[in-house]
């Protein structure tokens, strides 16, 4: 497989891009930026920040007519735990040759 199969079967792809996205340190976030990033709609990226203030994972803070988002402690903590999962789904582990395979299965 590529890689990009494994990770779906798992998880919503743009929604670990937008908890990967808001894990940035150098970026301001906002839902219209955040839906850019993980190739969304702006309605899609609006739910998935209520449902996850919601579960204390975002907070926000209203300037103007636009809410900055941030990870919480606990976000902070699911996103790393994210790129640690996708991270270790990506890597290829080495694989035994066939002969071992077939000396396991065919003890004498």
């Amino acid at each position: 497989m590529d890689g990009k199969a494994e990770k779906r079967i798992f998880f919503k792809a743009k929604q670990v891009k937008m908890m990967l996205s808001l894990a940035e340190p150098n970026q301001k976030w906002y839902i219209s930026n955040l839906a850019k990033a993980a190739d969304t709609t702006y309605v899609n990226a609006s739910k998935f920040v209520a449902v996850c203030e919601g579960l204390d994972i975002i907070k926000s803070e209203k300037h103007g007519k636009i809410k900055a988002l941030f990870l919480t402690e606990k976000g902070a903590h699911i996103a790393k735990s994210l790129n640690d999962i996708m991270t270790r789904i990506s890597r290829k582990e080495p694989q035994a040759p066939e002969s071992q395979h077939a000396d396991a299965a065919n003890p004498q």
